[in-house]
């Protein structure tokens, strides 16, 4: 693996520079993904709209305003309702308003309601969406941003954790554990209880202490309280965090937006069989090419949850003789059934993966949209099921990816000589490296000139024995490479002892880990943006959002 060439940017910030890697550098990408970024002209067999730039997304435009039919005025009254809910800024009502035009487009990401708003990619995701818009308004297109709330998700254990880093640069998880049967019911629908209080007390416990610890702790305790949603809750977190950028909210669980979601679900139940045939097809395609598919489609798919009485949200499968039935339920649907549901009661259902984009572009007038790697390896997928529905394919491209390095992790890295590559060798590989070349240890010095006294002692053996008996000569061998493979595993247990007896450099090796790979994974996929809000206030957001680039297809690193 090779690191790409850096290409430094400078910001209002006057210390402020970005390198940059290729996601082909980085373990753990599917391949799909990655000749998604490089060039996503050539996978058009299953993005047919992809695009590579701002420009071409305007290219786009008039044929999303071609196909959008939703009533704009209705889309717009519900906007305004749900944002009032999240105490959204006025930069945001004043983009309702400018959606209620018929020559205005939405650019559109999202994310599970996270607590706290999750991992920091979430807000990543937003920002790329404001970023787009402002670069479309450049081009004279009329966009503003909308963030889709994933609040019908039935997981609320997925999005019930948060990781910070505490005052010696320590991640921990703290989780919210609700204490009311809530199995299966969607995100949007749970209330906080009282343990939130006790939660967030919990994290300003170990938080480092700043000048700016007050106002994070009353912006999260504002949005974070008792009784409240926790879709709401996250909603409010957003307008508290990127209010002045003016991103629409939009909760799909909201009456409104059920009742104008109607006609895509019954589009969606009319063509379900077909729907699930050519997403059978497309995934045989995508293995045969060497991809992966995403999601695994079965022959009794359907693109429909159904939400029982108690609000748990159900699978719906195909059963052999054509009628459905809830899982886990005694509950059976004739297509006749299903389709009247989706007229009179439009809130019962909620669209599956699959589906989900297709109902959000349904709508929104959408002309791209911002996601993660996996949403990319989705849209392989749905493509096909926006083509089944007569609808245009809208394009996906990937979120603006960073990671964060603060002014004493950057010493930290020049001092060693390496960078944001290296660490994906881990921990280890690192104090190994440290000890091998530094100059005040003596361990490496010692097993070198050591490792050659007994490497020629060892092969005199061996010519001996080939001399004395040849037949020994394998024996003599093996014994000889366990020799080597003992003074090996001795030699490496000595640097790493030594180099943890230098506690400034140890210290500094586990902090470069815990910060910018917290847990093993890029910090973007762990750690909660208050973690560097606290740290440096709210102007952090804008020193990231200064370095976005929505025609960057890389991850890159933003030293502070």
């Amino acid at each position: 693996m090779k690191q790409e060439t850096a290409r430094e940017t400078q910001t209002d910030g006057p210390d402020v520079k970005v390198s940059r890697l290729a996601f082909g550098d980085i373990p753990g990408q599917s391949r799909l993904f990655v000749e998604y970024q490089e060039d996503p002209a050539s996978l058009r067999e299953f993005y047919p709209n992809a695009v590579k730039d701002a420009d071409e997304v305007v290219a786009a435009v008039p044929d999303v305003l071609a196909n959008y039919s939703t009533d704009r005025e209705r889309l717009c009254d519900a906007l305004f309702a749900i944002n009032t809910s999240i105490g959204a800024s006025a930069a945001t009502f004043a983009n309702i308003e400018r959606l209620r035009s018929s020559e205005t487009v939405a650019v559109v990401t999202g994310q599970q309601a996270g607590l706290f708003s999750g991992p920091l990619y979430t807000i990543y995701k937003a920002l790329s969406a404001i970023r787009m818009a402002e670069e479309l308004e450049r081009r004279e297109v009329s966009a503003v941003p909308v963030f889709w709330a994933a609040t019908e998700d039935h997981d609320l254990a997925e999005v019930s954790e948060a990781f910070f880093r505490d005052a010696a640069s320590e991640p921990f998880r703290v989780g919210y554990e609700h204490d009311d049967p809530t199995s299966g019911v969607a995100v949007g629908s749970v209330y906080l209880n009282g343990s939130i209080d006790r939660l967030i007390t919990s994290v300003f416990e170990r938080l480092k202490v700043t000048q700016f610890t007050d106002e994070v702790r009353a912006m999260i305790s504002d949005a974070w309280k008792p009784d409240i949603g926790f879709g709401e809750a996250f909603g409010r977190t957003l307008a508290g965090l990127l209010g002045k950028f003016g991103i629409v909210y939009i909760d799909p669980l909201d009456p409104e937006i059920k009742k104008l979601a109607a006609p895509i679900y019954s589009a969606a139940i009319e063509r379900s069989d077909e729907i699930v045939a050519r997403l059978t097809k497309r995934s045989e395609t995508l293995l045969d090419r060497g991809f992966h598919a995403q999601v695994l489609i079965e022959p009794d798919y359907f693109p429909l949850f159904w939400h029982d009485d108690e609000g748990v949200r159900r699978a719906i499968r195909k059963r052999p003789d054509g009628s459905f039935q809830a899982k886990d339920a005694p509950v059976r649907f004739e297509r006749d059934e299903l389709l009247q549901i989706a007229a009179q009661t439009p809130e019962r259902f909620s669209p599956g993966v699959m589906l989900r984009a297709a109902v959000q572009d349904f709508l929104l007038p959408t002309a791209c949209y911002f996601g993660g790697g996996a949403e990319v390896a989705y849209f392989a997928q749905n493509s096909v099921v926006y083509e089944t529905l007569g609808r245009p394919v809208t394009p996906i491209l990937h979120r603006q990816s960073f990671t964060v390095v603060e002014a004493r992790q950057g010493r930290a890295i020049e001092k060693f000589g390496v960078d944001l590559l290296s660490l994906f060798d881990g921990e280890e590989k690192l104090r190994l490296r440290l000890a091998e070349t530094s100059e005040a240890g003596r361990a490496a010095t010692v097993f070198t000139e050591a490792e050659e006294i007994v490497g020629m002692q060892l092969s005199r053996i061996d010519e001996l024995v080939a001399e004395i008996d040849p037949t020994l000569t394998r024996n003599a061998a093996k014994r000889t490479q366990k020799v080597a493979y003992h003074l090996a595993a001795l030699r490496k247990k000595a640097l790493l002892a030594e180099i943890r007896r230098n506690e400034v450099v140890d210290r500094q090796v586990h902090e470069l880990f815990s910060s910018l790979m917290p847990n093993g994974h890029l910090q973007e996929r762990v750690l909660n943006i208050f973690d560097l809000v606290v740290r440096y206030g709210t102007g952090v957001i804008d020193q990231i959002y200064d370095q976005i680039d929505v025609d960057e297809r890389g991850h890159r690193v933003i030293y502070l």
